[in-house]
């Protein structure tokens, strides 16, 4: 007897990757994110009883991925006043926020992604990773779902965006960042208060890396410059959203520095912070 149906299998990957960026808000200017992509492939199986190789899956989505969002600047292309002139490889854009200040950010073409959409959000993302990502798939894979989620975290975290002038790969780009968790112990115990407080100071930061800093007339933002192997990078940022600290931001950096400062609050204690880089990784340090 002949089927006269056809089975479709659903192929999924939880956490295929984690997406880390920086995106530009009109509220709250430029923030650090880090989102967890989950997929599912539905399709007809191929003459290998699959509907795509899992060793593949991981390999192409994420490397697509990457090249469309990861480590980059995340631009509302409908975002009010925004504009931008394109020199070469070379592409800088402006605009001002509500409240938040002037901003400029100058760099090389592939260090921004643009969003068409008036926000960068999730529901904004989705569609548009969505579509781009069924054009690279197998022709059995009839549908794609992916969701778009944030980590889930208890305790204090923070937003922050930075850049990595000595990073050989996208970590250079001046503005991409992640969402942190941070953790703090004095003498082997958990201090929650001292976590929430630099959560609180280091909200939608950005870490300049002090001898990046460029000097400017501008008394209202602080200019940061450089150039990597991928090109120049620039970047016009309001003062109250920065904060400066004398070395690299590198997580292992950044987690150093925290110690330092927080051993000179309790000279008599011992102090170890664990700082994230985005989900599930990063430093730590003790004093």
């Amino acid at each position: 007897m002949q089927l006269l149906f056809q089975v479709m299998t659903t192929l999924f990957v939880e956490q295929l990757t984690v997406i880390d960026f920086s995106f530009f808000d009109h509220h709250r200017g430029i923030v650090g994110e880090s989102w967890i992509l989950d997929v599912e492939l539905e399709g007809t199986l191929d003459e290998n009883g699959m509907v795509f190789d899992f060793s593949h899956v991981k390999k192409q989505i994420k490397h697509h991925v990457d090249q469309l969002i990861d480590h980059k600047l995340l631009i509302p292309k409908q975002l009010p006043g925004l504009k931008t002139d394109i020199d070469g490889d070379q592409l800088t854009c402006t605009t001002t926020t509500h409240g938040a200040g002037y901003y400029r950010h100058s760099s090389p073409v592939q260090a921004v992604t643009f969003i068409p959409a008036d926000a960068v959000t999730i529901e904004t993302v989705k569609p548009y990773l969505q579509q781009s990502l069924m054009s690279i798939l197998p022709k059995n894979v009839a549908a794609l779902r992916i969701e778009l989620r944030e980590e889930v975290i208890n305790d204090a975290y923070y937003h922050y965006s930075h850049g990595l002038k000595r990073h050989f790969g996208d970590c250079q780009r001046i503005a991409h960042g992640h969402r942190s968790r941070i953790q703090v112990f004095i003498n082997n115990n958990r201090a929650p208060n001292l976590e929430q407080k630099i959560a609180k100071e280091w909200k939608d930061i950005y870490l300049i890396s002090e001898d990046d800093l460029i000097a400017s007339k501008d008394e209202r933002n602080f200019l940061v410059a450089y150039s990597a192997n991928q090109g120049y990078f620039e970047l016009s940022i309001p003062k109250h959203q920065c904060d400066i600290i004398p070395t690299d931001s590198t997580v292992e950096l950044i987690a150093e520095y925290l110690a330092t400062k927080l051993k000179k609050e309790h000279p008599n204690d011992q102090i170890k912070v664990r700082a994230f880089e985005g989900v599930q990784k990063g430093a730590i340090a003790s004093a």
